[in-house]
């Protein structure tokens, strides 16, 4: 068990875990799920660690199929500026490997802004804490755990 799953499971939500092999020359994560899972890319959603302009860290859940625009996320997180996080920092951070970093069960839950679009399905894949593992669960519920908001983030 991850601390992804590990977190879902104590907070009694309902979820599917789903499984793949993964395979280390693919070039996008995320991708490589849709592909593996054959859902919607729309469906499914990637966590990035972003620095905000005052060195705090925040997380971003955005569909794979899309890129996070930085000015909309700084504008919902309130702040001037927002960068792509350093690695090193994410990692330690969350706890998760690059590729494998899940909003859930973090080491230190960070602020989360998820894009709107989740809301336009009954349920979205998140990444279950590992490469290979992602888990499925209803938007809403993926915002309670993670004491995130919803906002436009995604480059139109």
């Amino acid at each position: 068990m991850t601390p992804a799953i590990n977190e879902a499971k104590k907070q009694k939500i309902p979820f599917t875990v789903h499984q793949y092999s993964h395979n280390p020359d693919h070039s996008s994560y995320g991708l490589e799920a849709v592909e593996a899972l054959d859902i919607e890319a729309s469906r499914v959603f990637k966590t990035l660690v972003v620095q905000l302009d005052n060195k705090t860290l925040s997380v971003a859940v955005v569909p794979v199929s899309n890129q996070l625009n930085m000015k909309l996320f700084a504008k919902a997180a309130e702040v001037k500026k927002a960068a792509m996080a350093d690695a090193a920092q994410v990692e330690k951070s969350t706890g998760y490997v690059l590729g494998g970093v899940s909003p859930l069960g973090q080491k230190k839950r960070l602020p989360t802004i998820i894009d709107a679009s989740a809301g336009n399905h009954e349920t979205i894949f998140v990444s279950g804490g590992k490469r290979g593992l992602e888990i499925e669960l209803k938007p809403a519920d993926l915002c309670r755990l993670t004491s995130g908001s919803f906002a436009a983030i995604v480059q139109d």
